[in-house]
């Protein structure tokens, strides 16, 4: 898995070469610039909310005035810390939830662009066909609502281990992997698809080379370090990427790819 992560991650350098080299800016800058405007309201109502949230679960269940009359100091610390927790998961969540809308909304451009790399990269024209084009978009939908629900309930779960002193520390981190694999899952899948892939081999598939999809999502998040320009580039580079790093693993891909389809066909 770790070298699938550092394929994704080189796939990130590689796209900004591919990219200025084939001249696709106008594919990357306008649904960046959407993206952006998006992504700043939401953060503006997460920052709003998410406090109030978690102050009035922690007034609800009545930690703030058992603190009060305990007077303990380290208490007190583990408890911060589990607020701290807390809100980060929440950000996740909110982020992801997100993230999906924007997947759902940006899926006809992401698909096109996806099938545009690959035109390059093989040297080829692929004919467009607007219902080949609603196809794909359709497609990316549903893996995106699917994927929603899934990362739903693992976020949950985390949510309630976040509450745990000194063990709900590293929840965080666990929630930033889950958020990196749904994201590359669903960048990786625009390409799968286009191999003939059906959604449950596309599932299999990604389920056997997990770092292509996490290496994919941390690198679009360590792009959002970059205000405004790391936010315009982060999509389009994410699914530029994720078609690039594919084409690396092709062989062994294919391979599988064809394994699958006659395990799936065969049951």
């Amino acid at each position: 898995m770790l070298k699938e992560i550092i394929i994704a991650i080189q796939s990130f350098f590689e796209a900004h070469t591919f990219i200025r080299k084939h001249r696709l800016w106008k594919w990357i800058v306008i649904p960046g610039i959407v993206y952006t405007i998006l992504f700043v309201l939401g953060i503006y109502l997460f920052i709003n909310s998410s406090d109030k949230a978690v102050s009035l679960l922690s007034r609800k269940i009545g930690i703030e005035g058992w603190l009060q009359r305990e007077a303990n100091a380290f208490l007190s610390f583990l408890f911060l810390m589990a607020g701290i927790m807390l809100r980060l998961i929440l950000f996740f969540f909110y982020f992801s939830l997100f993230k999906f809308l924007f997947l759902i909304v940006g899926s006809p451009v992401f698909a096109y662009l996806s099938e545009k790399t690959s035109a390059i990269i093989e040297g080829k024209d692929f004919p467009f066909s607007l219902t080949q084009l609603l196809k794909d978009s359709w497609r990316g939908i549903r893996l995106a609502l699917r994927n929603t629900v899934w990362q739903t309930v693992y976020v949950m779960s985390i949510l309630l281990l976040s509450l745990i002193p000194l063990f709900g520390w590293i929840t965080p981190l666990i929630g930033l992997f889950i958020e990196c694999y749904y994201y590359g899952f669903s960048m990786v899948d625009y390409s799968l698809e286009r191999n003939k892939l059906s959604p449950a081999a596309s599932i299999d598939f990604i389920s056997h080379h997990k770092g292509l999809a996490i290496g994919n999502g941390l690198m679009f998040y360590l792009m959002h370090i970059v205000p405004f320009i790391g936010w315009v580039l982060a999509p389009a580079y994410a699914v530029v990427a994720a078609t690039l790093s594919l084409y690396k693993v092709k062989a062994g891909a294919m391979g599988y790819e064809v394994t699958t389809e006659s395990r799936i066909s065969n049951r």
